[in-house]
């Protein structure tokens, strides 16, 4: 398959992209067997605490990302747990 793009495209160039110009080759098709094993799941609820963390901490955090800094140091300590759950967080 020929790369169309040599870079990603911006949220705004997919958005002006017409559907004619999708490939979906790499794509499998879903038929009903796959909406009959399908199973419907609930995000986990969070609980808000507050923590004392040192200023090196929550600049190094506020620098990533200043408006999701808590959602990723949540992401951090969960990776204190079995690696299996690791594997869902993406940074």
């Amino acid at each position: 398959m020929k790369k169309q793009y040599d870079k990603a495209l911006t949220l705004e160039e997919l958005a002006k992209q017409p559907d004619s110009e999708i490939d979906y080759s790499d794509i499998p098709e879903l038929d009903e067997s796959f909406w009959d094993k399908a199973k419907i799941t609930r995000p986990r609820m969070k609980s808000s605490i507050r923590v004392r963390v040192s200023q090196e901490v929550l600049d190094f955090f506020k620098a990533k990302n200043p408006r999701e800094y808590t959602s990723h140091m949540a992401a951090m300590l969960i990776c204190l747990f079995p690696a299996r759950l690791c594997k869902q967080i993406e940074f």
